[in-house]
């Protein structure tokens, strides 16, 4: 696969959790959160986008979302629980990207605000439609994505290089 393929990173924010007496990092999910991520995932899989590596929190709430949702797509991505994706800056989200393997073409994060919204809007030097007014406006919700696309290695990947190609929440 040569350094110039396309490459596309789909950003989805856990479903929505519980406020409990458990720490942040165990909160599980709330039964809104465990009916949204199996139709965030039914919608990942009708977009057609096939998944190479999918990186996970290691939070309760983004493993219990992994969970239901894969279990729509026709094939399920090799997957890594990374520790570095909880409570990540925009700027560690991205360092994180740059070290992923050129032999990946789509990754897919499931991790938390306000990161997901913070990368999405950072990378999107472009947008597609009106996904980036609506990102704008709506905020990045719980259960829902992002889809960025750019050309390049990963470790190039930077501000402003890619395009925001489209954006779902569970209320669309």
């Amino acid at each position: 696969m040569s350094a110039e393929t396309p490459r596309r990173i789909v950003l989805l924010r856990h479903a929505k959790a519980e406020w409990s007496q458990e720490s942040d990092h165990e909160r599980p999910l709330a039964d809104r959160g465990r009916k949204d991520a199996p139709v965030a995932g039914r919608r990942l899989a009708d977009s057609g986008i096939d998944v190479d590596l999918a990186l996970c929190s290691t939070a309760g709430r983004t493993r219990e979302t992994w969970k239901l949702a894969v279990h729509e797509f026709p094939r399920r991505p090799r997957t890594v629980y990374e520790e570095r994706l909880y409570a990540a800056s925009v700027g560690e989200l991205i360092a994180l990207f740059n070290e992923v393997s050129d032999d990946i073409r789509t990754l897919l994060v499931i991790g938390h605000n306000p990161g997901m919204h913070g990368v999405a809007d950072v990378l999107a030097g472009q947008a597609r439609g009106d996904t980036l007014t609506r990102l704008t406006r709506d905020g990045f919700s719980t259960a829902a994505f992002a889809v960025v696309e750019f050309q390049g290695p990963w470790k190039k990947l930077e501000p402003g290089v890619g395009t925001l190609t489209e954006y779902w929440t569970p209320n669309d």
